[in-house]
């Protein structure tokens, strides 16, 4: 019996008809696979939208609340719905007296833009401490310019 042929590997470059390349065509197949599993698995999309509505009587209707409007002038002048007050203490006065009202008041705040800085925070502290929890600053826009 003749001794086996030995095999050689041949190298690429010396034969110009091989070519090394990855075939990509089973690892296109797995991921066909993979993406049919993944369309069947993924659960059907309903069009409609299932919604916990509430049952038993509507709630009460909510009084509107009084709006209190306070204006903080240039000169510092502090007025309650118009009416100039005469210091920080009549100020805290109708606020706690606002604050003890069954349904707070909201409070609007209208500083003007040239008024100081130190009028508006006495006017927001003051309703800090009356325990007013309604309040917005109103007419903000003007310092924007």
């Amino acid at each position: 019996m003749p001794p086996p042929k030995r095999r050689t590997l041949r190298r690429a470059e010396a034969d110009p008809a091989v070519l090394v390349e990855i075939n990509t065509t089973p690892l296109i197949d797995v991921m066909l696979v993979l993406l049919i599993m993944l369309i069947i698995t993924i659960p059907i999309q309903l069009h409609s939208v299932n919604l916990n509505l509430p049952v038993g009587p509507p709630p009460p209707v909510r009084e509107e609340p009084e709006v209190v409007r306070i204006d903080v002038d240039a000169a510092g002048v502090v007025r309650w719905q118009g009416v100039a007050l005469a210091g920080p203490d009549e100020l805290a006065a109708r606020m706690a007296a606002a604050a003890a009202q069954p349904v707070q008041p909201e409070i609007h705040l209208r500083p003007d833009r040239k008024a100081r800085y130190e009028v508006v925070a006495g006017v927001l502290a003051a309703s800090r401490r009356a325990g007013l929890t309604r309040l917005g600053v109103v007419g903000s826009e003007q310092f924007t310019e």
